[in-house]
């Protein structure tokens, strides 16, 4: 099963084109994939996903064995739009030897000592597997954006605003970064789970209501929020920016999380199934071998 190409289509960014997040629905798309009949929309979602999760574990071992490219995914959200979550289902049933998940958090005084790229580089995923990113090196053109004293190596400390051009060139450095892993063999697959700030305040509160979630809950999350409206203007601009016919973008609505498992699954596998891979081709000899071996047991 694959997830339809309308459904894609709508959720992509198309190069050139605004993102245009302030149209975007975060509860459903258009393209009606999850029908009405018979079951619940959400009954429909979550089989839907356990079909995705065991096609992309074939599609895992299939990329694992052909050794020729990588998958990266990274995901970007604001705060309980369900990162993890999202994570911990689709990847639930690949082989953990063949997939690698980052999570990005306040850099480290080593990791700020390099270029705004360094930290992500380093974690690329090797051929034959998947990496996922849970953040990202887009987090130095939006959070930092938001918060322009996070800057490093710029006059940010001098209390000055960092010139305009600055975006405009890590806009620049993140496309050149991403077209060098696509020509390298990696395929890029960047998501945005879009969800409502009301939404959000319904999972902050329930966090803050459900001991076995209280941990994860900061005061630092209610302060960021009251940046609501400069995060989603970072964003927009973002993902205009940097969604490319190398490295797209796909804005997935996020307020039902059935509904955002699910798409999740079928855009990751939809861009495993279009690199066209097959499994490694045997030379005659090894062929040869084999069929002895294969003798030589049936034989016992």
């Amino acid at each position: 099963m694959k997830l339809d190409r309308a459904v894609i289509g709508e959720l992509a960014v198309r190069p050139g084109e605004p993102a245009s997040l302030a149209h975007r629905s975060t509860e459903s798309t258009t393209v009606d994939w999850l029908g009405t009949v018979g079951k619940s929309r959400k009954q429909v979602a979550e089989e839907d996903l356990r079909t995705f999760v065991a096609e992309l574990e074939v599609a895992q071992g299939l990329l694992w064995a052909s050794g020729t490219h990588a998958l990266l995914v990274v995901l970007q959200a604001m705060d309980a739009a369900g990162k993890d979550g999202t994570i911990k289902h689709v990847m639930s049933g690949v082989n953990p030897q063949g997939c690698q998940v980052v999570a990005f958090r306040q850099p480290s005084s080593e990791e700020l000592g390099h270029d705004f790229l360094w930290r992500c580089s380093k974690a690329l995923p090797e051929r034959g597997r998947i990496g996922i990113f849970n953040r990202s090196y887009y987090e130095d053109v939006l959070v930092v954006r938001v918060h322009p004293e996070l800057l490093h190596g710029t006059n940010s400390h001098t209390g000055h605003a960092p010139p305009e051009h600055l975006w405009r060139d890590r806009f620049d450095d993140i496309n050149a970064f991403e077209r060098h892993l696509d020509r390298a063999g990696t395929r890029i697959v960047k998501v945005f789970l879009h969800v409502s700030k009301e939404e959000q305040r319904k999972r902050f509160l329930a966090r803050l209501d459900d001991p076995r979630k209280f941990w994860k809950f900061s005061a630092a999350d209610v302060a960021e929020r009251h940046h609501w409206d400069e995060y989603q203007a970072a964003y927009e601009e973002a993902l205009t920016a940097t969604s490319t016919a190398w490295a797209p973008w796909y804005v997935v609505p996020a307020d039902h999380k059935y509904t955002l498992r699910a798409l999740v699954g079928g855009i990751m596998v939809d861009a495993i199934d279009r690199l066209g891979l097959r499994p490694p081709e045997i030379d005659p000899d090894e062929a040869a071998a084999r069929a002895a071996a294969r003798r030589e047991l049936v034989a016992e």
